[in-house]
Parts: C-alpha cells; structure tokens; sequence
C-alpha cells in the first residue's frame, strides 16, 4: 500500500513499540492516547493524538488509511471490557461510512474469546465456543461490531498468552521453593511481545491481510511440561502432578501467522531468550 497514514490507538505495552516500530520504518504513524505526549517514550518521528477514543470524530480520522485498536482496560472487570474494548469498537463502527480513506481496521482481541476447554485443537476456521468469562464475551462482541460496521475492512488479531522479558510469570512460579501441583494435562498457548509487535507491523502494512490472525507460536505445551522444563533451566524442584485434575483441559492453538514474522517460534526459544538476557542484566549489575 502507498501513502499509508496510521492510527495506533492505545498506546501501552503492545501499542507503543508497533508506533514506534512503525515510525522507525518510515511511515507515517499517530499515537493516540489519553495522557499527554510526555508520558509514553513515542518516537520523534511518530504524530501524536492526546485523545479519548470515545470522542473522536470522522473529521479527525478521515486522513486515516489504518487504524489499530490495541487498548486495555481501566480495570479487568466486565464493565472494564465493556468501556474500552466494546465502547470504542461501537463509537468507531458508527463512524464507518464516513471513513472513505480508511482500507483496514485492525483489533487486538484475544483467544480467551474460544470458550473450548477440552484440549480441543482449534485454527482459523474454528467457531469460537461461547466464552465462560463475561469478559471475554465482550471481546468477542467487539469483533462482531467491528465486523458488522467495517465489513472486510475489519481485521481481527487474537493473541494467545502473551510472556516476554518483563512479563515473568510462569518463572515466577518456577522460582516458587513450595510450589502448587499443576494438572497433567492443561494446554496453554504463548506468544512472545515482541512478535506480537512485528505481527500488528506486518498485519498493519502488508498488502492483502487475512481477516483473522491466531497470534501465537507453533508449539502449545502443556502446564506442567513447561513448569517441568522452566524448573530444569533454573535448577529448582520441579512441580508436581495433581492426581486431582485427570482431565484435559485447555485448547491447542493452530498458529496461522507465517513463520518468516516470528523470531521466536515455539515458547523454548521464547524463554530461553528470557533466561540469557536475565543473565546478562545480573551480570552487568554485579560488576
């Protein structure tokens, strides 16, 4: 696509560095956010928007030829999900008309919108089961405005469980000297920030988008197998099997995000990568 003009709104832990990744490359990029420029680290060559997405209007996004809704909630309750996720997805959609420059609209959901929980494998194609939690109910309603208002100019990216340098807490739990005894069989899903960034750059720029992404890697693992392999990197006492929960649970995600836009394929190249970099940081802080 020529003259791309983006709008990246939310810009916290995921929609600051797809701005600034975006600036980097040349592109013309506004950040939106409620608080004032000084308070996010936006690129110099990045615009910036101090805005509620609840107010804007078609006359400030008519220049737009993206926008990416990447938000979190004030809070994590279900009227959290319904002010932000749900709020701005309906005000957008009854501006739609009105946006004739505008050729995707990209929102970050999330696969906790597939209620399935029995270990089920589950790709692009597969219908969400109705969520249990209410929140997620509301992420999947959002998409269906979106949709219904933008049509196929409405691209939907469901992230699986997003972990990273700073997002610790499956190690957190390895590190844990009494630690709970975990299910044999509860699948889980991961993808690393970092490539949840480049695949919202990809998914922004790219020519001919899908219209649904199953954000994470190419390998869902069970619970324990990872409790067991995280403990082992760190020589610590692995978790223990719950006898209690027999069961499978959980889903199997099917990644449908080309391989060439993960730098981190499967969760142990992920946490490996987290491991040597904790080294290094202890390291430069003992010397």
């Amino acid at each position: 696509m020529s003259t791309q003009n983006l709008l990246i709104i939310g810009q916290g832990d995921i929609g600051l560095p797809v701005s600034n990744q975006l600036a980097q490359d040349g592109l013309n990029v506004t950040g939106l956010a409620r608080g004032e420029r000084h308070h996010y680290s936006l690129d110099d060559n990045a615009e910036f928007m101090q805005a509620d997405a609840l107010t804007l209007t078609a006359e400030q996004l008519r220049d737009f030829t993206a926008i990416a809704i990447i938000v979190t909630p004030d809070d994590y309750s279900t009227s959290g999900y319904h002010n932000s996720y749900l709020a701005i997805s309906q005000h957008l959609a009854t501006l739609a008309d009105k946006l004739t420059n505008l050729s995707r609209i990209v929102f970050i959901s999330s696969t906790g919108v597939y209620g399935q929980d029995n270990g089920e494998w589950i790709d692009d194609n597969t219908a969400p089961v109705t969520p249990e939690r209410e929140a997620s109910q509301v992420i999947l309603q959002a998409e269906q405005v979106l949709q219904q208002g933008f049509g196929d100019k409405a691209i939907i990216i469901r992230p699986s469980g997003i972990y990273g340098r700073a997002r610790l807490m499956r190690l957190r739990k390895a590190r844990e000297p009494q630690k709970e005894a975990v299910a044999a069989e509860h699948w889980s899903n991961r993808i690393m920030d970092r490539d949840l960034v480049a695949i919202i750059v990809n998914v922004l720029t790219i020519d001919a988008p899908k219209p649904l992404y199953i954000a994470t890697d190419y390998a869902p693992v069970t619970t324990f197998e990872l409790g067991v392999w995280l403990s082992q990197q760190i020589n610590e006492t692995p978790p223990a099997l719950d006898d209690k929960k027999a069961a499978v649970t959980g889903k199997r995600l099917h990644s449908n995000i080309p391989l060439a836009w993960l730098a981190y394929p499967d969760w142990q190249v992920g946490y490996r990568d987290i491991l040597r970099h904790q080294e290094q940081y202890q390291e430069q802080h003992q010397e």
